[in-house]
């Protein structure tokens, strides 16, 4: 098949590192897969606010709350970057939304567990926002321009998310015998479903390889894994906690060897048969049927002053 010139600056554009932006041809493949990914990330963070979200009235004190607060808006401003990421390869942010709401799109797994008690919170920050940031790092040199460039603002604020959290943890630790089992407790409920945030092994992935093949991702699910437990286990240490997996060991090469991920309970998960799955969705659609009215008075708004402006620029 004769490569077209557009393949050519395509190619290209990878090979040389350089950003493909909104109005440079692309593959059909290569806008599919950046909107699929794109789209589960901007639902990730959207769902994620939940988990915390629901103890910002339960905070255990108002400094904890104001830091819980600006966390849980900045994973809705997260949310609206990359949608707007994703509107730029031609889609409707409306479109990506149904498509969440009916179950026809994905986001993370983890985002499916519960969080009975603060420490819950801390174990997200510490655990959640650190394994974000060693998948999305790697992001801010995406082969996509538009995804490139939210993934830098992002990384900033996942970066600050994930201190406060190993700082909560901290300060759970240091406190009485009870307050570090509660620690302890949150570590052993988190440190599973955050392995699964990576997405599944190399081997089961469909997408991976032709990802990085493109230039859109830059490290392998089983990579990102793998460094983000070396960096985790001896930040656990400090704690003066336990990684609950009993088979965890330091190998001569200087890595953490692991027990694999159970893949049965993150297909549940991300299918929608986690242990908070419904009520996830549930609540998000309950949130985006109440916020109809503020959609309809801003584009009726928009609508007006639009008007306003083309006839003052015809006159």
């Amino acid at each position: 098949m004769d490569v077209t010139t557009d393949e050519r600056d395509f190619d290209r554009l990878v090979s040389a590192d350089e950003r493909v932006e909104p109005r440079d041809w692309m593959p059909e493949g290569y806008r599919r897969t950046l909107i699929r990914q794109i789209a589960q990330h901007a639902h990730s963070e959207i769902i994620g606010m939940q988990p915390e979200g629901n103890w910002i009235a339960r905070a255990p004190s108002l400094r904890r709350k104001a830091i819980l607060i600006a966390k849980v808006q900045d994973e809705a401003g997260h949310g609206l970057y990359l949608y707007g990421a994703a509107e730029t390869l031609g889609v409707e942010r409306a479109d990506l939304l149904e498509l969440l709401h009916t179950g026809r799109q994905k986001y993370s797994a983890a985002f499916n567990y519960p969080t009975p008690t603060w420490a819950d919170v801390a174990a997200i920050g510490w655990l959640g926002d650190g394994a974000a940031i060693m998948n999305q790092v790697p992001l801010t040199r995406c082969s996509y321009g538009p995804y490139a460039r939210a993934m830098t603002r992002v990384c900033k604020e996942e970066s600050f998310h994930q201190r406060q959290g190993f700082e909560a943890m901290a300060v759970l630790c240091a406190g009485t015998p009870a307050q570090k089992q509660m620690a302890q407790d949150a570590l052993d409920r988190w440190w599973w479903p955050v392995l699964m945030l990576f997405g599944p092994s190399d081997e089961a992935s469909a997408h991976s390889a032709r990802s990085m093949a493109w230039g859109i991702k830059r490290f392998s699910n089983d990579e990102l894994r793998q460094r983000f437990v070396d960096a985790t286990v001896p930040q656990a240490d400090h704690l003066g906690l336990r990684i609950p997996d009993p088979d965890l060991r330091l190998e001569a090469d200087g890595h953490y060897r692991f027990t694999p991920v159970d893949w049965n309970e993150f297909a549940d998960a991300i299918s929608g048969n986690g242990p908070c799955s419904r009520e996830r969705i549930a609540h998000r659609v309950d949130a985006h049927e109440d916020g109809a009215w503020v959609r309809a008075a801003a584009q009726a708004y928009a609508d007006k002053h639009g008007d306003r402006a083309a006839r003052g620029a015809a006159a």
